[in-house]
Parts: C-alpha cells; sequence; structure tokens
C-alpha cells in the first residue's frame, strides 16, 4: 500500500480559535487539514477563550521560544461580587459578595489603573504551570493547593471599555506568562467583593492580529495553493531568525 504525500507546508499560520476547544486540539485538526505532523503553537488560550492562535508549521517550529515572548492584546469581561476556584466562570463559585454601593465607574477605572506597570503575578491553581512535575489543576482538582513562586509581568493596558454594573468589557495589553482570569480575579479582590472573568478573546500578537487570521473551517476549505498565501514566511515575521 502506498504511503499518503506528506505536505512540505511552512511558515506562521495565524488561527481564529473558536471557544470550546484547547490549543492541542487546534494543533491536532491542523495536522490533519495539512495533512503533516510537524506543527505546534506560540503561546495557549484556554478552552473556553477565543481569538488569536499563533501556529508554527514545518521548520518554523524552531522559532516557538521567540514567538512565545512577545507581548500580546486582549478583550475580555469580568463580573464583580463572584469568586470561582479558577478565577473564570468554569469554575466553582467559591465566594459571592455585593459590589460597593459607592463603587462608579471612574473609581473603577482607578482600580484598573493600579495595575499597569511591572509587578509580580501569582499563578492560579487551574493552570498548566507544573511544581514538582505536576500541572497545578490536576492538584487542584484533587483538592491541594501548593506554594507558587510569583512571576515578573508587565501590564501597559488595562481600560475599560464598558461598565454595565456588575459587569464590565475591559482592553488590556500585556507581556507574556499574564493570567488574565487573575487579573480580573485580583481586581476584584482590590475593589473588596471578589471578581471572576467571564469572556476572552486574544485581538493580537506583536505584529500579528486576528483580523488576519482564518478559522480551521476556513482553512480546511482551502486548497494547497490558497494556504501557501496564507503563511507567514518566519524570515520576515522574524528577521533576524536563522534555520
Amino acid at each position: 500500500m502506498q504511503k499518503q504525500q506528506l505536505s512540505d507546508y511552512e511558515g506562521i499560520l495565524l488561527i481564529d480559535k473558536q471557544a470550546g476547544c484547547t490549543s492541542h486540539d487546534v494543533v491536532d485538526r491542523a495536522r490533519r487539514i495539512l495533512k503533516m505532523r510537524s506543527i505546534g503553537h506560540a503561546v495557549t488560550l484556554d478552552p473556553n477563550a477565543t481569538g488569536l492562535l499563533v501556529l508554527l508549521v514545518g521548520k518554523a517550529t524552531k522559532a516557538s521560544q521567540y514567538l512565545m515572548s512577545l507581548d500580546k492584546t486582549y478583550e475580555g469581561e469580568f463580573e464583580l461580587g463572584v469568586e470561582t476556584d479558577s478565577h473564570d466562570s468554569d469554575g466553582e463559585v467559591v465566594a459571592e459578595s455585593p459590589v460597593p454601593e459607592g463603587l462608579t465607574e471612574d473609581s473603577l477605572r482607578e482600580h484598573m489603573a493600579r495595575f499597569l506597570g511591572d509587578q509580580y503575578q501569582t499563578p492560579p491553581m487551574f493552570s498548566a504551570k507544573k511544581v514538582g512535575g505536576i500541572p497545578l489543576y490536576k492538584l487542584a482538582r484533587q483538592g491541594q493547593e501548593v506554594a507558587r513562586e510569583p512571576r515578573f509581568i508587565r501590564v501597559s493596558r488595562f481600560e475599560l471599555l464598558s461598565w454595565d454594573r456588575p459587569k464590565g468589557r475591559f482592553a488590556l495589553s500585556c507581556s507574556k506568562g499574564t493570567y488574565v482570569r487573575t487579573l480580573c480575579h485580583d481586581l476584584g479582590r482590590r475593589i473588596g467583593c471578589g471578581a471572576r472573568m467571564t469572556a476572552l478573546r486574544r485581538v493580537s500578537s506583536d505584529k500579528f492580529n486576528v483580523a488576519d487570521a482564518v478559522t480551521l473551517d476556513e482553512l480546511a476549505q482551502m486548497n494547497p495553493s490558497s494556504v501557501k498565501k496564507i503563511l507567514i514566511p518566519v524570515r520576515s515575521a522574524v528577521p533576524s531568525f536563522a534555520f
């Protein structure tokens, strides 16, 4: 039986991830669509988050460390007055508190501004970060909570886009390694009523924008020539990169 001819695509592929699938699910389906194994991704998105997922195809996988270090921008939503164990709407509610009556839109903006700049953030228990070789989320599911080392992050924008008490829409620009849901959680703690993130969409990663991305369904409908046209050459994105 003759083996199936594998594709020879190479470059950076921008995918508009839909909610309900993991980043690995996206990579797995892209491998099936493009009929090649050498595909990875730069920086994960939580299952219910949507937006830009940068895939690395062929030799472009060698540029993963550089692309993972790029700053990201997001748009999302939070809800004040509710805390969950995962810091987002996927987790179990662990506390509920009334939103302070004196909290105005202006004072909410002032609280958000306190998170701008360089800082250290403690990763949530429900995360893929490993302690002693074990992902934190596995320990969390067993009811364990362990000490986590805070990580350096930088937040250059944390802006309120709209406010419909107790929910707010925001725009965020931040460095790699930032847990956006934990930022929302910490904002709620600062206000004194708790908060959870209820929606998140990655808009860009440095020069890469979700406006230039395709969905997996769109990718599946493309012929080889069309696929090659949307692949971004690694050298144009990372001029100093050498294979």
